[in-house]
């Protein structure tokens, strides 16, 4: 590489990189941060604005489609133990009572700054309401606010989660302050459906998109996803819908599971699958076999179902391992979905821009200029894991660079 790349810097052409199926080329980028065009590498030297990466993959860059911001970073000041699903519902509710917008809005921009340099350019962060806090809606403020404050460095939209126990009156405050969609956890009320239908009332009657937290167990007979389909097909609703972990869908059995996707297809449903949290918070208390904490991915795939990833917590009691990198989700998707690296690849870039509503990205010509590029051999040692030096850029700017040098008894590399 002739220049370090600067963060702000804008890039006019990337040369030598190497796209998904090995073809070196060079990718010019337009001053409307777009792509102009991906033809064969000259060997040219970089000239004024353009960056030499020679043997550097360059991929569309990555896609959150599930994010907690208002808890991250909370795991070592929380002192929570590990724990199910309960227990860390249980932690966090202790802690949220004290919280504070400055708090959140702190933890939050930290854990954005991870987001955006591990390659992440568009993230979509649940927020909750805690009821029982001196400020419930601290939380929706701080993240409202940071999303105006980043505009220009990345995509950040904010998903109400709306608890059963929050008043409609409260859903409606929260939502006035300038909330993207709504969602919630329908599966955890006393009468899932009637809370999926008490949801979908004001989705329809403020003309918001959903994405709903269903099913985040491993009862197969929980299938909270299957009435969000039924009502969102006999109202004609046509605003975008998810459903997030849907970890039951995992333990259904054929024909049921059949049926259900059948259902979620006709209305146009997209999935996010959230691996590392689920597998480390479903099946501990279950009698052995342990159960997968993992929806059917290769049966939503196989049903034409877009089928999103991503690592939901990033370092609070419901993941206290969790790390902002798509390559981790990746690996967790080959190994534990059997998906191959192109499927994976997808999942945490193309298909998180569907399921978030926003323009194709990626080294092709007229796609948003949103673009990862890494140090890596090919595709299958993209996917495999964290890897080391990448350059980030959105719309054509540079917004995060990270050089990692490696030295070894065995030499450098």
């Amino acid at each position: 590489m002739a220049a370090e790349p600067r963060v702000g810097q804008a890039v006019s052409a990337l040369r030598g990189v190497r796209t998904v199926d090995g073809a070196s080329v060079d990718v010019s980028i337009g001053p409307d941060g777009r792509v102009g065009s991906v033809v064969p590498a000259t060997g040219d030297p970089a000239g004024k604005g353009e960056l030499e990466l020679p043997g550097w993959v360059v991929l569309p860059s990555a896609v959150e489609p599930h994010a907690h911001l208002e808890k991250a970073l909370t795991w070592s000041a929380m002192g929570a133990p590990y724990g199910d699903l309960f227990t860390a519902i249980e932690s966090w509710s202790r802690y949220a009572v004290d919280m504070t917008e400055a708090d959140v809005a702190d933890r939050a921009r930290r854990a954005l700054g991870r987001y955006l340099a591990a390659g992440f350019t568009a993230v979509r962060s649940h927020v909750n309401v805690v009821v029982a806090a001196a400020d419930p809606l601290c939380g929706v403020r701080a993240l409202v606010g940071l999303r105006e404050e980043l505009r220009d460095v990345l995509d950040l939209q904010v998903c109400l989660l709306a608890d059963h126990q929050m008043p409609v009156e409260l859903i409606e405050r929260a939502l006035d302050l300038g909330v993207d969609l709504l969602g919630g956890s329908a599966h955890r009320a006393p009468d899932p459906a009637a809370e999926v239908n008490r949801l979908v009332d004001i989705a329809q009657r403020r003309d918001l998109e959903m994405d709903l937290h269903t099913d985040e167990q491993t009862n197969p007979e929980a299938l909270t996803i299957l009435e969000l389909a039924r009502q969102w097909r006999s109202r004609g609703l046509r605003r975008r819908v998810a459903a997030s972990h849907c970890v039951s869908l995992g333990c259904l059995a054929r024909p049921a599971l059949d049926a259900v996707l059948a259902e979620v297809s006709a209305v146009g449903m997209s999935v996010v699958t959230l691996p590392i949290t689920n597998l480390y918070l479903q099946g501990r208390s279950s009698d052995r076999p342990k159960p997968r904490g993992l929806t059917a991915v290769r049966e939503l795939l196989a049903a034409g179902i877009t089928v999103a990833a991503g690592g939901d917590n990033l370092r609070d009691p419901f993941n206290p391992v969790g790390r902002p990198d798509p390559f981790e989700t990746t690996s967790l998707l080959i190994t534990a979905a059997h998906l191959d690296a192109g499927e994976a690849l997808t999942a945490v870039t193309d298909a998180g821009r569907a399921v978030l509503g926003l323009p194709a990205a990626g080294p092709v010509a007229g796609r948003l200029a949103d673009l990862l590029v890494v140090q890596a051999e090919d595709l299958s040692d993209v996917v495999a894991g964290p890897v080391g030096s990448r350059l980030v850029l959105r719309r054509g700017r540079v917004v995060a660079y990270t050089s990692v040098r490696r030295e070894t008894a065995l030499g450098v590399g």
